[in-house]
């Protein structure tokens, strides 16, 4: 029995096909040659002379042999050839009336497609009157055949009148040549229209510039030839050759095209509603991406508002929508589609408008009320990955995901330096898919939504990046939950000397934690840096001779050398049971997350009195207030006054950007402002500070480096309250806070905006940031 053998065949393609593909492939070269010259066109400073470059391209694309574009003589009545193929008649003038074939289009500004014009019964079957004037062809020795010819208007204004002349090919010129040349006279006829209207008010679309000696009109000509030489826009020549500020130049665009101005920022939210559907490719092919909604409107940025054709293809994209057109420059655009759909895609692997469509690609008949989600459903595990590994390299301390009731977006929200913004929009209908997610990664139960939950996300298990979240999920109005994720500080503790002590406090702080046994607390809000703080101690102590334990909920920051311990409250390992085995387990010094309650800090003081240093936190708003608040707790304040060592109060104050910030000279009331806040007393024995004519402060500006907002990272403001043998008598005698306060004021102590303000002097922030953080 023979062995069959199997032959591999190549599929024969079938002449259809093949006219398929040959057409696809033509109309994708045609499109883009016109792309080209329409860039080019609506770029130009001077269209006279980007219509000489181009009219063998355009004679190119149609296929014809030679190329006339009549401007209109508005005084004679008169087409006038602006320019032509060929060099036998330098100018070529005809009325605008039926006795040619330029002036007839002219004058109905209709397009006429003739096959002959030598045919009389051709022109006649068009208009009795219309004749063929062949003196041209006499005097010049060409021979005229065919003919497509057609008015260059804007809206109902004739600007010209554009003729074609003998299809290269052979035969009368098609009814895709009629459309292509249409399209090409709609493009003309706006950048001419613009062309006059702005000549006649006498402006230039960079006026700007030269009105405020940015730029002389020799660098502007010079920079327009290099321009047409290299094929590129003049802005571009400008931002790259000539260092003119990206932001003037798009300055002198808004101005021009009378539109607000697109900057780029990297903290722009990212609107993921509106990319939906939309191709990367296609945006930065034709220079425009939406960047947010705004009343109903989808607000767009491009390079030029004046492009009719892709100003139609984006009205297309959002049927039902106004858009409201605003202007950016070309590299801004090109960075914002990058932002918006593949930031740090090396990591996160897609982009967002892939993710979404991948989401509708998995399942069509997605429901809103969906909870059980897999961890395998790839496009719902990207797209919360991306959430966090954005937020993560923004730099972000908090990412809130906020379902909204109804049919309205899921906002995500991020907190950049103390500061909340809108990151991006998810359409509504994933808003349980995204929560469901977080949950599952959380560990946390996804069908239940009636109350809160706490988990921990270890994201090294999901991703690459080794990041820590703690996630906290809360009941909302209409049956929906949001989430919130803290992202947990990782890396060596921050050096003391680094934390913007002021010289008085950062030496005290050192004596304080520096001794063998007491009770020291750092005290704040939440998110002022309390546990930073904490470990920034416990690193300048750590070492072989002592033995730490910590007890936190949770361990936010990790430390060699450090006895980390998670309390789990819902099993009975609280704090007060942590310190309980932390005394039993040969401790040097103990550091308790929080004593919230009298158990935990009544241990906490027999810890320190029995040879311990413990450290912890409170959540009061300044050092003296502690006193009186661990007093009304059930303190003994004897024992209390004994333990204590110190209490540092702070909060975290956002910087001057050192790349941006202005140095200026304060006016005498601004000065003698800061002073009265100060306390004019206190100001001459801690600053004293004179106001002279040197005197400098600085204040915000904006720049790339800060996203224009003028503030770059934050610092600690702090009051540090050192247990002198005069505050221990006040405790032990259970004084009120205003004494313990001017006690500690008497003896040194400089309160949050004392400590603001002479940071305000030395130029690390300015007046109203430390407003912002504290009062007294």
């Amino acid at each position: 029995m023979k062995a069959s053998k199997k032959l591999n065949r190549v599929p024969k393609t079938s002449p259809t096909e093949a006219q398929d593909v040959h057409h696809l492939k033509s109309e994708v070269e045609y499109r883009t040659k016109l792309q080209e010259i329409s860039n080019q066109i609506y770029a130009a400073f001077n269209l006279d002379e980007i219509l000489i470059d181009l009219k063998d391209d355009i004679v190119d694309l149609v296929g014809a042999e030679r190329i006339t574009i009549y401007y209109v003589d508005g005084i004679k009545r008169e087409l006038v050839s602006r320019f032509k193929s060929g060099d036998e008649i330098s100018e070529i003038r005809v009325p605008i009336s039926d006795g040619s074939l330029a002036g007839y289009a002219a004058t109905h500004q209709r397009l006429l497609n003739v096959k002959d014009v030598y045919d009389d019964k051709e022109l006649g079957a068009i208009d009795s009157s219309l004749k063929f004037d062949g003196r041209w062809d006499k005097r010049s020795g060409f021979r005229t055949r065919q003919v497509l010819v057609a008015p260059i208007l804007y809206k109902s204004y004739l600007l010209g009148v554009i003729q074609l002349i003998n299809r290269k090919s052979g035969g009368p010129f098609t009814r895709r040549d009629e459309d292509n040349i249409s399209e090409l006279t709609k493009i003309m006829g706006i950048a001419l229209y613009k062309q006059k209207r702005m000549a006649s008010q006498g402006k230039g679309k960079f006026d700007y510039l030269l009105e405020n000696h940015i730029l002389t009109q020799k660098e502007l000509n010079n920079a327009v030839s290099k321009a047409r030489e290299k094929k590129e826009t003049v802005e571009n020549i400008l931002i790259a050759e000539f260092k003119i500020p990206k932001k003037e130049v798009g300055t002198a665009l808004s101005r021009y095209y009378d539109l607000p101005l697109v900057v780029y920022d990297d903290h722009m939210p990212i609107p993921g509603e509106l990319l939906q559907g939309l191709k990367v490719k296609f945006m930065r092919n034709n220079v425009w991406v939406p960047v947010r909604s705004e009343k109903g409107e989808v607000v767009v940025a491009i390079d030029n508002p004046d492009d009719i054709r892709r100003i139609d293809e984006i009205k297309t994209l959002f049927p039902k929508k106004t858009i409201k057109l605003n202007v950016a420059v070309k590299e801004d655009i090109l960075k914002l589609i990058d932002l918006f759909t593949s930031e740090n895609s090396s990591e996160n692997g897609s982009s967002i408008d892939d993710i979404i469509s991948q989401m509708q690609d998995e399942d069509d008949d997605f429901e809103e009320e969906t909870y059980d989600v897999s961890e395998e459903s790839s496009a719902v595990v990207q797209l919360v990955n991306k959430i966090v590994l954005d937020a993560y390299h923004r730099g972000a301390s908090d990412i809130h995901l906020e379902p909204q009731p109804g049919k309205k977006n899921t906002e995500v929200r991020i907190r950049v330096d103390g500061a909340c913004s809108l990151y991006q929009t998810i359409p509504y209908n994933y808003k349980n898919a995204v929560i469901s997610r977080v949950k599952i990664m959380a560990d946390l139960d996804i069908a239940e939504r009636r109350k809160p939950q706490s988990g921990k996300i270890r994201f090294k298990k999901f991703s690459g990046k080794d990041i820590e979240l703690r996630v906290e999920t809360v009941p909302t109005q209409g049956g929906l939950e949001d989430v919130v994720m803290r992202i947990l500080a990782s890396g060596e503790p921050i050096p003391l000397d680094k934390m913007g002590f002021s010289s008085r406090n950062y030496e005290s702080f050192i004596n304080a934690v520096t001794l063998p046994y007491g009770l020291i607390f750092c005290c704040g809000p939440t998110g002022s840096g309390k546990t930073t703080t904490l470990h920034s101690a416990l690193a300048h102590i750590n070492d072989v001779e002592r033995k730490i334990w910590t007890a936190e909920d949770p361990v936010e920051i990790t430390q060699r050398g450090l006895r980390q311990v998670q309390v789990k409250p819902k099993i009975g390992f609280d704090f007060a049971a942590a310190m309980r085995s932390f005394l039993r387990a040969d401790p040097d010094v103990i550091m308790v997350g929080e004593m919230r309650d009298r158990e935990t800090t009544q241990m906490g003081i027999e810890a320190s009195l029995t040879g311990h240093l413990v450290f912890s936190t409170l959540h009061t708003n300044s050092a003296p207030e502690s006193v009186t608040r661990l007093l009304d707790m059930g303190m003994d304040p004897f024992n209390f006054a004994d333990a204590l060592i110190a209490i540092l109060a702070q909060r975290l104050v956002r910087t001057l950007c050192p790349t941006c910030k202005e140095a200026y000279h304060p006016e005498k009331s601004e000065y003698e402002a800061l002073i009265r806040e100060y306390g004019e007393e206190l100001f001459k024995r801690n600053v004293n500070i004179q106001y002279t004519d040197d005197l400098m402060l600085y204040r915000p500006v904006g720049c790339a480096e800060c996203q224009n907002t003028g503030y770059r990272g934050r610092m600690g403001i702090h009051e540090l309250l050192i247990a002198s043998d005069a505050i221990k008598s006040l405790i032990q005698n259970r004084a009120p806070m205003p004494e313990i306060r001017d006690q500690a004021i008497a003896e040194g102590m400089t309160t949050l905006k004392q400590d603001g303000i002479e940071k305000v002097f030395e130029g690390h922030c300015d007046l109203l940031g430390v407003r912002k953080v504290c009062i007294k």
